[in-house]
């Protein structure tokens, strides 16, 4: 789906590319009709934008594009992840429904209340999440057929400060938090990101955030798909929570396209 009105766009790269950057949370926009089924006033919602978006994400990815020698696909989500998160489950497997924020929020990053308890996101689900989904699915098939392989790489955020919801945030906060799968990001992946992102003082694997996304068709089951995710921490690219970006931000850009091209050829 390309249209500028959609939940979400595919912005095509180079047809010999592997490679797929997919961007879930860098919009704050939400629509009127989901607005009206959350509690927090404009000011208080406005803070919590500030913590729960991985601000500049698409611009990030955006330039990183514009850099590499061979130009990657860009999956970029058009809409808040306070619509719904697509990279939760949508049923009882995601632990953070524990804290009210599977795909469908009911709580805030400070643990307060963004929905009733007791609200129905299931109309959510399937206006947003299960067309997200299949969206995503049907770039990754159509990657595999032309290039044989896709490699999908996170471009995420995450504040300096660990922030309450946080269920495994004791743990190192690197420059560059690198989220490892076992099955589907290979040594070679893992070794090329540390090597791209090597000169902003250091990265980690799977702190504070683990794991990458990919589609549940392909999950676990082919490894022609490998996936990586990039979790940049804010200061390093920006003013926190929520300000304007920084010169760190063409730095990352620069370091993202590099591990484009290394991966890509």
């Amino acid at each position: 789906m390309n249209d500028t009105s959609a939940p979400y766009r595919l912005l095509p790269g180079a047809p010999d590319s592997p490679v797929i950057l997919h961007v879930p949370h860098s919009s704050r926009a939400i629509p009127a009709d989901v607005r009206d089924g959350i509690v927090l006033d404009e000011t208080a919602l406005g803070r919590e934008l500030d913590h729960i978006t991985d601000a500049h994400t698409a611009r990030i990815a955006e330039e990183a594009a514009g850099r590499s020698a061979t130009g990657p696909w860009r999956f970029v989500n058009q809409l808040s992840r306070l619509v719904v998160d697509p990279e939760r489950f949508p049923d009882e497997r995601e632990e953070m429904l524990a804290v009210g924020m599977g795909a469908v929020y009911t709580r805030t990053t400070h643990r307060e209340e963004l929905r009733p308890a007791d609200y129905d996101g299931r109309p959510l689900i399937e206006r947003y999440f299960h067309p997200y989904a299949a969206a995503m699915t049907d770039a990754v098939t159509e990657r595999l057929e032309a290039v044989g392989r896709v490699v999908v790489i996170d471009v995420h955020s995450y504040p300096t400060e660990r922030l309450p919801y946080e269920l495994h945030g004791d743990g190192p906060r690197p420059p560059v938090c690198l989220g490892h799968d076992a099955f589907h990001t290979p040594a070679a992946l893992l070794a090329a990101a540390e090597e791209a992102f090597a000169g902003f003082g250091g990265t980690g694997v799977n702190s504070p955030f683990e794991g990458a996304y990919v589609p549940l068709k392909y999950y676990g089951k082919d490894p022609r798909v490998s996936a990586l995710m990039i979790e940049i921490r804010r200061d390093v690219y920006m003013t926190e929570p929520g300000g304007p970006p920084g010169p760190g931000l063409g730095a990352v850009a620069g370091a993202l396209s590099e591990l484009v091209d290394a991966v890509t050829g």
